[in-house]
């Protein structure tokens, strides 16, 4: 069976597993040009496809190298809002064991995928000290405004946005749209709201980025989709704080990728077994 491989668009290349390119030069690298190349890079964003174990090993492997680098590194993670702060931060300073930090976290509430995807590198954070920073608004506010548009929101939901939420990135909100195109979500039909609800994500987790960088240095852990063409939160997270940044993208064997969608395409893996979100969770985009 021939194997399968990662195709680039309006490009010959065809790529194999555990190939690294360089998108800016259409050169293939390798782990540890990767990491020499990031060694003035203040913030790494690795994407994700959240039910790839592949793809958390990888995240995992690029904190693992550059924490030698930096006497400050964080891990800012998706998958958490910022009012579990304080429960990372009991986390890593080793006051909390898995059964808790679950309870604690509401994983299965919240986030809702297999914990086991994410367990070794919330271990590592723990056992080497690295703070992580949750980086995202409360799960039901986006959902509301993508129902209701952000005018509907109440004041107490309000309390929790950006100072700031964009909308008016042209080939952000094409892409957006592309996506909401797609599917059709009963009472969701309105591409406005559901356009606003993804700019609040992706503002959200740019302040959560900016506000916690602090002189050190910071791998951002999110999906795929936040950090394509870095339109999303790295561009967003940019303007705020002018720390220079890099953007992983991780890309299956069997997809096509384009070279703009990132500063490096690693290919990996399929997912090889389904990881399902608990009954009655709705699908993220």
């Amino acid at each position: 069976m021939t194997p399968k491989t990662l195709s680039i668009k309006d490009n010959p290349t065809r790529l194999m597993e555990n190939t690294i390119l360089k998108t800016a030069t259409v050169s293939v690298v390798s782990r540890e040009r990767l990491i020499a190349d990031l060694a003035d890079t203040r913030v790494v964003y690795v994407g994700e496809s959240h039910t790839n174990p592949y793809h958390h090993a990888i995240q995992l492997e690029v904190i693992k190298a550059l924490a030698p680098t930096t006497t400050q590194l964080a891990i800012g993670m998706e998958m958490f809002d910022r009012t579990y702060q304080p429960v990372l931060d009991k986390w890593t300073a080793g006051e909390l064991d898995q059964t808790e930090f679950i309870e604690k976290t509401h994983w299965y509430a919240n986030w809702r995928f297999d914990f086991n995807l994410y367990r070794d590198i919330l271990e590592y954070a723990k056992e080497k000290g690295l703070r992580i920073i949750a980086l995202n608004v409360p799960f039901h506010i986006p959902g509301k405004i993508s129902v209701g548009g952000i005018a509907s929101l109440s004041e107490d939901d309000r309390r929790h946005l950006p100072e700031k939420v964009d909308t008016s990135v042209a080939a952000h909100r094409q892409y957006v749209e592309e996506i909401f195109n797609l599917h059709t979500i009963p009472g969701r039909e309105n591409f406005s709201y559901f356009y606003e609800a993804q700019c609040t994500w992706e503002d959200a987790m740019a302040d959560a980025v900016a506000d916690n960088l602090g002189s050190g240095k910071m791998v951002v852990i999110a999906g795929n989709g936040h950090i394509i063409r870095k339109f999303g939160v790295p561009n967003r997270a940019f303007a705020r704080s002018p720390a220079p940044f890099q953007t992983i993208y991780l890309a299956p064997v069997g997809d096509e990728a384009e070279l703009s969608w990132a500063d490096y395409l690693w290919v990996t893996p399929e997912t090889p077994m389904p990881h399902r979100r608990m009954m009655g969770s709705t699908t993220k985009k």
